[in-house]
């Protein structure tokens, strides 16, 4: 017989959250390009919102409200205002061609939409392919080029603050997120509340992200990505102030911010902090209070690693995926690593890393099922837990999921401890021969070459060995750029010889996705190459 707990049955939703930054954090502080309030203020602006989405906008429980926007104080007030009120907030990607952008509104069946002032133009092309969307609202100064459009402090300004919220209930959605689409069109993922508190309280443990209310956090991954990795509600939970960047990702401008409001964590992909390394190094960049930078979106390669070691910042690489809830992983070194020497402790810091206690990880054959944890066996990487999507929103892919769990398409090999390691996406692997090549740790090796600014690796057709690697390269400034035989010969005592590329293609610019990962259909299409 079952003996039922004496505990209290609290539901796990986003007022959590935001009933703790409007009362034990209300002095904590909120910032943008355009200025800075408290969370306290900041949540009387939610509830005046709130009630402007009801009474004006008629929005209702289950009600999907889009976003298309940068990261701003205005767009964090949509966070909190539509999830509060049982509706579903839905961040468009902006960089999204139009007919992704048309398609995914449409899948969503969005009713309201919020616009950055300075996107008001980009949206009024596609604004004609959005039946759904009613009533268009505008996020600061802009043109006014939307039928009906709304001005948001006016709405914002013209209403009391709401303090009749609907009940919440935990398993009901919260948000909204597409994929970036690389194949296909985009798929929808849709949070749960009870997912993304578990996710808040998950990323703020010590050995995962580490949060705590002395942090001042700059989410540079966009807030229409994954929810800007959970950080605009893991940050407040703790009482960590938020800073926001807005349009301008440039080296300059997010320098000015991370000393301008001694920002101490820090988010994005690796391509932002290479771009910020040069003014770090120089010391135009002084980074004072900078203790870590979180790296996620694409592998980094070992240099980048290295060389904010040498600057006193930690570098933590971290994985996830939209349908990851976002973040599931992060590469700290363990107890078992105590005691080795720096090179060796860069080697594990490359890897993958562990799980986030809650979720469980492991690897697949073909047929799906579990591979010994040997630290050699590759396999697909599955994963499985409270805030892994189990479906995609109105779309049929069950052929991602695997009695449970979600088929993530990156290879893996496991350590005993589940330590894991992401050889390369399933896509991407180089079959050589019917044996595999890692593109993933050629390109970290690639990048270590000092005239080699950025590379990537892709995989041609081969009529000898059904696939061959081929580097794709973008020269340093001023520097000629690396012969083939110079390359190879680079690489000759970091890789298998066979892993050695056959060929080299010189561009200006490595294709980047909406989301700032690697785009090697485009590189693909673009070599029409097929080699001996």
């Amino acid at each position: 017989m079952t003996i039922p707990g004496l505990m209290q049955r609290t539901p796990l939703t986003l007022d959590m959250v935001f009933d703790r930054l409007s009362t034990v954090y209300a002095d904590g502080r909120i910032a943008d390009v355009e200025g800075e309030t408290t969370y306290g203020d900041f949540s009387r602006r939610v509830l005046r919102l709130a009630r402007a989405l009801t009474d004006e906008l008629g929005v209702r429980p289950g009600d999907r409200v889009a976003t298309f926007g940068f990261n701003s104080i205005r767009h964090l007030e949509l966070y909190y205002a539509v999830p509060l009120l049982g509706a579903v907030l839905h961040t468009v990607n902006v960089r999204l061609f139009d007919d992704q952008i048309a398609y995914i509104v449409d899948h969503a069946q969005d009713t309201v939409l919020f616009v950055d002032g300075e996107l008001v133009e980009s949206l009024a092309r596609v604004a004609p392919r959005l039946p759904s969307v009613e009533r268009y609202v505008r996020m600061g100064a802009g043109p006014d080029d939307l039928p009906g459009l709304l001005d948001h402090d006016e709405l914002v300004a013209a209403h009391e603050p709401a303090h009749d919220l609907p009940p919440l209930d935990e398993d009901a959605a919260f948000g909204l997120c597409y994929t970036s689409g690389t194949t296909g069109n985009p798929k929808g993922v849709l949070y749960s509340h009870r997912a993304m508190v578990l996710h808040s309280f998950a990323a703020c443990m010590a050995d995962h992200i580490g949060l705590r209310e002395a942090d001042v956090v700059l989410p540079v991954v966009p807030m229409f990505h994954a929810f800007a990795w959970g950080l605009p509600y893991a940050a407040p939970l703790t009482g960590a102030e938020l800073v926001f960047h807005g349009s301008d990702s440039s080296p300059e401008h997010l320098g000015r911010v991370i000393d301008d409001h001694g920002v101490t964590l820090t988010a994005g992909v690796p391509t932002i902090w290479k771009s910020l390394l040069p003014d770090l190094q120089s010391g135009e960049l002084a980074a004072e209070a900078l203790r870590l930078v979180f790296v996620g979106g694409a592998a980094s390669p070992r240099a980048l690693i290295e060389a904010y070691d040498e600057l006193g910042i930690e570098y933590l690489q971290v994985w996830g995926m939209t349908e990851t809830g976002p973040l599931a992983c992060a590469s700290r070194p363990r107890r078992r690593h105590r005691g080795l020497d720096r090179e060796q402790l860069l080697d594990v810091r490359e890897r993958t890393g562990t799980i986030f206690a809650g979720l469980e990880a492991r690897v697949t054959d073909t047929a799906g099922r579990a591979l010994p944890r040997d630290g050699a066996s590759v396999g697909e990487l599955e994963v499985s837990g409270p805030w892994i999507a189990s479906a995609y929103y109105g779309v049929d892919a069950a052929d991602r999921f695997n009695d449970g769990w979600l088929k993530t398409g990156d290879m893996a090999y496991m350590e005993a401890d589940g330590e894991f390691r992401i050889v390369d996406r399933a896509k991407d692997l180089v079959k050589s021969g019917g044996e595999w090549i890692s593109s993933v740790e050629l390109e970290g090796h690639l990048l270590a070459h000092p005239d080699i600014a950025d590379a990537a690796v892709v995989g041609v057709p081969s009529r000898r060995w059904d696939e061959r690697p081929v580097a794709v390269i973008v020269p340093r400034d001023g520097q000629a750029p690396p012969t083939l035989e110079e390359v190879r010969a680079f690489l000759a005592d970091r890789v298998a010889k066979w892993w050695l590329p056959d060929a080299v293609d010189v561009v200006d610019e490595i294709p980047k996705t909406s989301v700032g990962k690697l785009d090697k259909k485009v590189m693909r299409a673009s070599l029409d190459l097929i080699l001996d």
